[in-house]
């Protein structure tokens, strides 16, 4: 259990580093009331201390991040961190200093007096890093302890002081020595209660002692009688009522069918029923009766619904709407409301705002590619070689596999390269560009030469200008293939290291065109100089830096990428990127056939005519003009520079004085401040172009912040300041423009220094008294202010620029001003502005406005004169998500205050019943603490008043990234009959890992790496988990927990083969090799994965796995691998039996896999003492179901889909050949012989269904119909035994295959039926099944009783004709079952005998 100080600081931290540190600062020594204090009172103590940092509506949200334990897995990971160091023993917390440990801050000094000699630690994104001088040279300091600690107070104060005057990196972790053993109960997920059909009876005969129910009911009212109120007003009749309100939800959960018509209005019915309570109730009867719907049914088919209610919903529907994840946005939207709501906007205005399309361009800005300086070499659309490709842009939304590049005659992609053809590296990439044109790459290859300008300068003195001459000749009188081909062909004569000459360009054109005139081509009366300059020009227009430069689709690469040995890889990569943004554009309709492809591109928002990095970096800061300020004199330095950022940029905005173009007051779209030293004339230079652009534009205004040089300032230091300002607060606006430029301009500077007064540079219409008095008595004070904001807030040294535009800080030491602005209004607008735009980007936001909202439409008002959030909620009262949205809802409401609406979102015509279980949604919208004042266990699931007739089965809907286990229940969670116990059935779950998930693609293809091995550990333990990549979408998944990874290829062919070239979504550099993942939250973490060939030689496969020892090989035979899933007892049970079968039968030794996810607690305790007894090997595996591969929801469904779908990924891939044995099986013969048995090829064998049987001809359904005609001359197999050679199956890929057709298959509800054996029968012709001699499967249903005496093995097939229950035909069918079940039970009393000893 982390602890909530520990936690809490986690929270704080999201909202910036220095409230991190000021919060560290304000409860460094918190814990020495926790002994003292009740566990309540140091909680609410902790929050207290919050609350100093945070707002109501942020306490709120921290109380709740805290219910969910949000942060747990944040402290968690810097927890497993500090352990993964080794820490010193008996340390109650240590510093780490380059890889040597200190217990005191007495070892600091000898551990950071040889640190420098020792490699620095590696720092992970998001540290804890102390704010003191930025500094890069010294030594970093790592302090592994638990704030609110004594200990942690003596070092912290310590490595501050150091780390704030730069002699040292100051990084925390959370560290707590003694951690709590206890565990904490999380919430975020579902339980669900499913009602299982009985068709054939499942359940076991073996009985589980009860407990005791102790829990008390929250429903209140049960067919109109409110029992809360009865009891309060007869508490003699306690019992009566009891016994009344027993009888009256016996009667409601009348769980017998309903008929077809009585199931078609059952949405709407559900919707008026919540629609005539009073709102208050609305919500709780919503998840009241989605909640326990199966229940609830019958009485709703007795409600009547409004025609009107029908009619607006159905009008409503015809609007569109989307879903939101509402909870993510939480926390994001707090600041951006509160701030608004600070700034005293309101209600409607308040919505407007957040509507506005406040995003700046998320991606990088663009050139326009539609420019005569460029020449094209290729032509996707009209060329030749591109003939036969399809053009039609729909082709783009054709299924292709992941990572193909479609071949469509269209420009999609155009790339653009600006070179000067003399410099070396361009060299490199002009061989790219031929190369991407040799491949027929659908990429449009176009060149811009910047060479020599100069008229007098011709090809016979400039190798560049010989160059450009003799391409333009090429390509006039040959073609521009051509041309390219000659470049690399003069290229290739340029021996490395030296550069392009005029002897190589010359000694070329005689070799290739010998009757050519070289001096009319190269000459200086060439006709082959066109469009030299225009290329220069180009380059000189649109801003970019040094060359060589690369353009994707009019969008500049970066320095790295354009190296040439990653070029080829960021092109392929913008490729699949570009290509989901034009499959969108079709989808969305956006790009017709008639649209032409390029012009659709230079439209986007993202065009600019030239680019200036400073100014459109995507990397954007901006100041938080959101604040109030409690004191607004910066005059008194002292106490301004005790405030926080906020408050110091309040005071600033509060008391600045701006420069405008007119004297009126209007409002201005853009406030610019101007940052610099302007006793320098870089500083002054600035502020005059900014009083230039003033002067141009409308609508802005500008305000200066001095940032002076050197120490403190004087009045000496600081005369034309001084003077700026003096003029600001006495003169009208024109005079002070015209005055400022004047003093600004060097010759006045150089007057001044020669000692020409202040006074006499005075211009006409300036109020010379005025000016004279306040800029003679100026104090310098508010300027050293200035000067701390700029090193406190700005972040600048001193004397460094900066231009502030409505709060965004742009171009730190921005040599020109140029009009970077954007329009919006005076101090209202400037705050407003830097709010929105600061805030994250997310997807536009909507208006939601219903038709009609009287009848269907709850309406929930927020209390006034609060921030609220404005929730709209589409839901329908009858299913899954309505079980999830009403609790979610009520939660939400406590939490924040909310402007709610409910749309009830009903369907019509219901045909089935929408709702086949009981569920309950576990959240709490605060940590809740028990009569004793200790914190509650915490949230559970509480399933009270069920009918105790059908069978039920639980099932957890957990987040994505869950792998959740049963730990604890003596009872059959897969089979539970309330009837059949007594008192309450508990189950606990444990979240046992965390997943790591991945797609990994090899950069020269484009392909995921099929068969590629990933390791994953930690330094101490490097191979933890592996796992092999999918060639699905190139997807992996690893098990870990909160820390810090570290993800490898695994030792052998991955890594002889591959090297890992880039990652995203890591917590390393995407180029390093060593891949560092860092897991600290429950939100899912999926990472990308860029591999290459080591060698481009090796172009073998790497699928199959294992070792190609023949030692190996030997060894791997000598164990048989059984491979089985079960859930239930009863099953279990079967399984038992199936294993001891299997062992009574061979000589071989075995080891028996199991699907971990569905075992229950007490078979996972017995097995050990089963396989001691009984001398086997066991393992158990899962896998979770991939987000992408389409869901199953029923239990039984996705136990199928485990036995097909994961057979490469579920075992080691040591394991070559895997034996599948259903858990109802008894075997009469050694799985050896079947393991030996050659499967010519195939990757699995199966045995055909029995056709003796004949009086069960009429349910033979592969005789007939689709699996007839499907199946042709071949038979229709079963899935209970089959053989899977893992090598073959991995090698060709079958896994993959089988997925894929399963994805495709199962988005309809009515194929696969049996998905496990319709999967391997529907791919028979794609992957190849092995028919099995038929004596190795035999089951009554279908075999007759001759063929019995023959059988290896015996399945307990369910008979659709007699329905029998699987033990009594298990007693029937197999003598010898009772002695092994007796063997079994006999060892089950023995090991719970020696428990009860113990």
């Amino acid at each position: 259990m982390t602890p909530f100080l520990l936690e809490t600081s986690e929270f704080i931290a999201e909202d910036g580093n220095e409230k991190f540190w000021d919060f560290v600062d304000t409860v460094k020594e918190l814990t020495v009331y926790k002994n003292g204090e009740s566990v309540r009172s140091y909680y609410n103590l902790v929050i207290k201390k919050a609350g100093q940092f945070l707002t109501v509506l942020q306490v709120n949200l921290l109380k709740f991040a805290l219910s969910l334990r949000s942060y747990s897995p944040a402290v968690h990971a810097s927890q497993q961190i500090g352990s993964d160091e080794s820490p010193p023993e008996a340390c109650l917390a240590f510093v780490s200093v380059h890889g040597q440990h200190g217990c005191s801050t007495k070892d600091l000094k000898k551990l950071l007096k040889a640190a420098a000699g020792r490699p620095k630690p590696y720092l992970y994104k998001n540290e804890h890093r102390y704010p003191g001088l930025n500094k890069t040279d010294v030594p970093v300091v790592i302090l592994y302890a638990e704030i609110g600690t004594k200990k942690f107070g003596s070092f912290h104060k310590v490595l501050a002081e150091k780390a704030a005057e730069g002699k040292l990196i100051y990084v925390l972790r959370h560290f707590v020595a003694e951690p709590r053993p206890l565990k904490m109960l999380l919430s975020g997920y579902g339980v669900e209660l499913a009602i299982k059909s009985t068709e054939y009876k499942a359940v076991d005969d073996t009985q589980v002692k009860g407990t005791v129910n102790t829990d008390v009911d929250d429903i209140d009212e049960v067919q109109g009688f409110l029992f809360g109120k009865l009891k309060n007003s007869h508490p003699d009749l306690q019992e009566q009522l009891g016994e009344l309100r027993k009888h009256l939800l016996e009667s409601t959960n009348d769980m017998a069918p309903l008929k077809v018509w009585e199931l078609q209005d059952l949405s709407f019915q559900a919707a008026a029923r919540i629609m005539s309570v009073p709102t208050f109730d609305a919500l709780k009867l919503m998840r009241d009766l989605s909640q326990n719907f199966p229940s609830k049914a019958r009485s709703l088919t007795r409600v009547s619904v409004n025609q009107e209610m029908r009619r607006e919903i159905e009008e409503n529907q015809k609007v569109g709407y989307q879903k939101q994840h509402i909870l993510d946005t939480i926390r994001g939207e707090a600041k951006i409301l509160e701030g608004l709501h600070n700034l005293g906007i309101k209600d409607e205005n308040l919505g407007k705002l957040l509507r506005l399309p406040m995003n700046p361009v998320e991606e990088n800005y663009a050139l326009d590619i539609r420019h005569p300086a460029i020449t094209w070499i290729n032509d996707i659309e009209t060329d030749s070689m591109y003939r036969s490709w399809p053009s039609g842009v729909q082709e783009l939304l054709r299924a292709t596999f992941p990572g193909v590049i479609r071949q469509i005659r269209r420009n999609f992609f155009n790339l653009v390269l600006l070179l000067d053809p003399v410099q070396e590296e361009s060299i490199e990439l002009v061989k790219l560009a031929e190369l991407f044109y040799k491949h027929k790459i659908p990429l449009r290859i176009g060149f811009v030469f910047v060479v020599n300008t100069d008229d007098e300068v011709d090809g016979t003195t400039d190798a560049g200008v010989a160059f450009f001459r003799l391409l333009n000749y090429i390509a006039d009188e040959y073609d521009l293939s051509q041309a390219l081909m000659s470049m690399v062909s003069m290229y290739n004569k340029v021996e490395i290291g030296e550069a392009l000459s005029v002897d190589t360009v010359s000694a070329y054109l005689k070799k290739k065109f010998p009757k050519a005139s070289a001096a009319r081509i190269l000459g200086e009366d060439s006709e082959y100089d066109d469009k030299r300059k225009a290329g220069a020009v180009f380059y000189k227009k649109s801003g970019l830096g040094p060359l060589p430069l690369a353009l994707f689709n009019g969008v500049p690469l970066n320095a790295e990428e354009m190296d040439p040995d990653e070029l080829e890889t960021v092109i392929l990569q913008r490729i699949m990127d570009t290509t989901n943004f034009f499959q969108r554009a079709v989808y969305m309709g956006q790009l017709t056939e008639g649209t032409d492809v390029v012009d659709h591109l230079m439209d986007q928002a993202n065009m600019v005519p030239r680019i200036n990095p400073l100014i459109l970096s995507t990397d954007r800061t901006y100041l938080d003009l959101t604040a109030s300020p409690v004191v607004d004199d910066w005059e008194d330095t002292t106490m301004y520079s005790y405030l926080d950022s906020k408050d110091k940029t309040a005071v600033i905005a509060k008391r600045m004085k701006y420069f405008t173009k007119n004297d009126e007051d209007g409002i201005n779209g853009v406030t610019v401040w101007i940052v610099g030293d302007f006793e320098k004339a870089s500083g002054r230079r600035l502020l005059l172009n900014a009083l230039k652009h003033l002067r141009a534009s409308a609508g802005v205004r500008v305000g200066v912040i001095d940032n002076p040089s050197g120490g403190a300032p004087s009045e000496d230091s600081t005369v034309l300041y001084r003077a700026v300002w003096a003029a600001l607060l006495t003169q009208k606006n024109k005079a002070a423009v015209e005055f400022v430029q004047k003093i600004l301009k060097e010759e006045t500077v150089q007057l001044l220094q020669q000692g020409t007064k202040m006074k006499n540079l005075l211009v006409k219409g300036m109020d010379a008294d005025a000016f004279e008095k306040k800029f003679n008595t100026m104090e310098v004070d508010f300027i050293l202010s200035q000067q701390l904001f700029c090193r406190d807030v700005l972040k600048l040294h001193t004397g460094q620029r900066a231009v502030v535009s409505n709060g965004r800080v742009s171009g730190q030491d921005s040599t020109v001003f140029t009009s970077v602005l954007v329009v919006l209004a005076s101090d209202l607008v400037m705050k407003v502005d830097a709010l929105l735009a600061a805030a994250p980007k997310g997807e536009g936001r909507r208006d939601f406005r219903f038709v009609k909202d009287e009848h269907s439409v709850l309406h929930f008002a927020p209390r006034e004169d609060e921030v609220f959030y404005d929730v709209v909620a589409i839901v329908d009262p009858v299913t899954r998500d309505a079980q999830k949205m009403s609790p979610l809802l009520i939660v939400l409401s406590q939490v924040v205050n909310v402007k709610l609406q409910v749309f009830m979102n009903c369907r019509a015509k219901l045909s089935d019943m929408p709702l086949k279980s009981f569920y309950r949604f576990v959240l709490e919208s605060d940590v809740s603490f028990l009569a004793n004042e200790t914190v509650s266990a915490g949230p559970v699931a509480h399933f009270l008043e069920l009918p105790e007739s059908p069978l039920l089965t639980l099932n957890m809907i957990t987040p994505e990234s869950w792998m959740v286990e049963a730990v604890r229940s003596p009872y059959d969670l897969d089979n539970i009959h309330l009837q059949e116990v007594k008192g309450v059935v508990t189950a606990e779950y444990e979240l046992e890992h965390l997943l790591l998930e991945g797609h990994c693609f090899d950069l020269s293809t484009g392909q995921p790496p099929r068969g590629l091995q990933f390791t994953l550990g930690m330094s101490q333990d490097p191979l933890m988990q592996d796992t092999i990549v999918m060639a699905n979408l190139g997807y992996f998944q690893l098990k870990a927990n909160p820390g810090a990874w570290i993800l490898k290829l695994r030792e052998g062919r991955s890594e002889d083969i591959y090297q890992i070239l880039a990652h995203d979504g890591t917590d390393s550099p995407a180029d390093s090799g060593d891949v560092k993942v860092v897991l600290n939250s429950f939100h899912s973490k999926i990472i990308k994965v860029r591999v290459s060939y080591v060698t481009p030689m090796v172009l073998c496969s790497i699928a199959g796995g294992g070792s190609s020892s023949e030692d190996g090989e030997k060894n791997r035979e000598d164990v048989l691998n059984i491979f089985s899933v079960a859930s239930g007892h009863l099953y279990e049970r079967f399984l038992r039996i199936m294993m001891l079968s299997v062992l009574q039968h061979t000589k071989t030794p075995v080891k028996f896999w199991f699907l971990k996810n569905y075992l229950s607690p007490s078979f996972k305790e017995s097995i050990p003492y089963m396989a001691e007894a009984y001398g086997f090997q066991y393992e158990l595996v899962q896998y979770k179901w991939p987000r992408w591969l389409h869901q199953q929801t029923e239990k039984q469904r996705i136990i199928w889909g485990y036995k097909i779908l994961f057979l490469d990924v579920l075992f080691p891939l040591a394991v070559d050949k895997i034996i599948f044995v259903d858990a109802d099986q008894i075997v009469r013969a050694d799985l050896k012989e079947l393991r030996d048995l050659n499967l010519e090829g195939a990757p699995y064998g199966y045995t055909p269904f029995c056709d003796s049987r004949k009086e069960m001809e009429g349910y033979r359904f592969w005789k007939t119909g689709y699996w007839a005609s499907h199946l042709g001359n071949r038979r229709y197999h079963i899935s209970a035994l089959y053989v899977v050679d893992l090598k073959k199956f991995r090698k060709i890929a079958a896994g993959d295959r089988l997925r894929g057709q399963y994805q495709a298959l199962s988005q309809d509800p009515n194929s696969l039926s049996n998905l496990d054996q319709d999967l391997p029968n529907n791919m028979i012709h794609q992957v190849a099944i092995k028919s099995l001699p038929q004596e190795w499967l035999w089951c009554e249903t279908w075999c007759d009783n001759a063929s019995k005496t023959t059988a290896k093995t015996i399945d307990l097939c369910n008979n659709p004709k007699t329905k029998e229950p699987k033990l009594s035909a298990a007693v029937r069918i197999v003598p010898e079952w009772v002695e092994y079940d007796n063997k079994i039970k006999q060892l089950l009393r023995d090991v719970q005998d020696e428990r009860d000893e113990l």
